[in-house]
């Protein structure tokens, strides 16, 4: 974890302190149901509650420092806690695990880390849909290849994204219901030594879902879903900044980052500024992808538990879902402000001499009569010479003084192919379909 690319929240969640009070919960309400079986005593699990009742903060270091003789941090914990409980910690622990800990502590942290990152996505949610209403209806070029193709709205490029990351917010609740549960089933799964009713009892306290069938850990196939799902996000992320940064460049200068007063863009270019938060989240977006094969790599664990998967763990799951909720919150607050400029994207929709019409004139040629191979020599050997002077020269004059589509189309005919608003007839149904009626 990067300070930098941190906010507190999230790495709240990640914070060695957090974690032990997420072991404590399982073992206390794991020593509860126990109680309730007849199993340990009812004084032992109430005095585990009573004693964190009133217990000062976690002592970290002194956790650390019996991990370092005992080399596990399970045992180093429970030992801790014992020798604040007294007697009645011996009752903790019955017929668990590490794993039931561990794996837990796991599903819980993830899940709360999938809350702030839902939170996040809603938040960029509104922003894309509030400037897509914005821009509704304000002309840009759409491109293909990085080549001028037909017009399109900006609101529909936001439109777009907006439809894509409702997707992910789908995709990102559905991985949080996968990873989001509960293994209290002892070594090998096989809750030999422990009741499974514990484990629907931890499962219920903690907002989790119980493991239908853990080996001696949850089965890694579901985290190695969340990653993937990490993994999407953060490419939307990257698809959405690189059309910024390309919308920056000089030669093109349609919308560009807000550049705050006093901002500076280059130590030895006063002129410059540059992309460099869209620029950010594009080397973000590569961070998060780069954990999901560590994920689907610790899917293939030795029989019933190895812990080739603990040491992957212990990075991808701060890391990745720390550096997703700040390049969300930075994705946001970069559309927010974003700078757009209608003139410009008008100026560079014209700046090819109307050939972004082509496509209506082909029609046009083939619906009155003309072969479609006709049809398409006659255009693009207009349009080449409209291309090959800058635009300087119009295809629509051309057309019109080219006897060959003359004689299939009247002037009137050529220059109602050339109305912009034509290409726009629909934005009405497809903000309809992404927004609701």
């Amino acid at each position: 974890m990067v300070p930098r690319y941190a906010r507190p929240a999230m790495t709240a969640i990640w914070e060695p302190e957090s974690r032990f009070r997420i072991w404590f919960e399982i073992e206390a309400h794991a020593t509860d149901a126990l109680a309730e079986l007849g199993v340990v005593p009812k004084d032992a699990a109430r005095a585990l509650w009573d004693w964190w009742a009133t217990s000062p903060a976690i002592d970290v270091p002194a956790i650390d420092a019996i991990e370092a003789v005992t080399k596990h941090d399970v045992i180093a914990f429970l030992t801790w806690v014992a020798e604040n409980v007294g007697d009645q910690a011996r009752f903790m622990h019955q017929g668990m695990t590490s794993s039931d800990v561990l794996d837990t502590c796991l599903a819980v942290q993830l899940a709360r880390a999938s809350d702030i990152l839902i939170e996040d996505l809603d938040k960029l949610l509104e922003v894309l849909k509030r400037r897509a209403w914005e821009h509704k209806l304000t002309p840009t070029i759409g491109r293909s290849h990085g080549i001028h193709a037909e017009p399109v709205t900006f609101g529909l490029k936001l439109a777009q994204a907006y439809a894509e990351f409702a997707r992910n917010r789908e995709r990102l609740i559905a991985a949080r219901a996968d990873i989001a549960t509960c293994a209290i089933s002892g070594a090998v799964g096989t809750f030999a030594n422990i009741d499974p009713r514990v484990e629907e009892h931890v499962a219920e306290k903690l907002g989790l879902s119980v493991e239908p069938t853990s080996t001696q850990v949850i089965p890694r196939d579901r985290h190695a879903m969340f990653f993937a799902t990490l993994g999407v996000i953060a490419s939307s992320i990257e698809r959405l900044a690189t059309e910024i940064r390309h919308l920056q460049r000089t030669e093109v200068l349609e919308a560009e980052e807000y550049f705050s007063p006093g901002q500076k863009g280059s130590s030895a270019m006063p002129h410059k500024r540059n992309p460099v938060l869209t620029e950010n989240l594009t080397g973000l977006a590569r961070m998060v992808r780069g954990y999901v094969t560590p994920a689907l790599e610790n899917v293939a664990l030795w029989h019933e538990r190895d812990i080739s998967h603990s040491s992957v763990e212990r990075y991808i799951g701060p890391d990745a879902t720390i550096t997703l909720d700040f390049a969300l919150a930075r994705l946001t607050g970069v559309m927010d402000k974003l700078v757009i400029y209608p003139e410009r994207m008008q100026k560079n929709l014209d700046k090819m001499g109307g050939l972004v019409h082509s496509q209506r004139v082909l029609l046009a040629l083939t619906q009155a009569g003309v072969s479609r191979e006709d049809s398409y020599r006659l255009v693009q050997r207009n349009a080449m010479k409209v291309w090959e002077s800058d635009g300087q020269l119009s295809l629509m004059e051309l057309l019109k003084a080219d006897p060959e589509v003359t004689a299939a189309l009247s002037a009137e005919e050529i220059e109602d192919r050339f109305d912009l608003g034509y290409h726009f007839k629909n934005v009405d149904t497809i903000f309809a379909r992404v927004f609701g009626a």
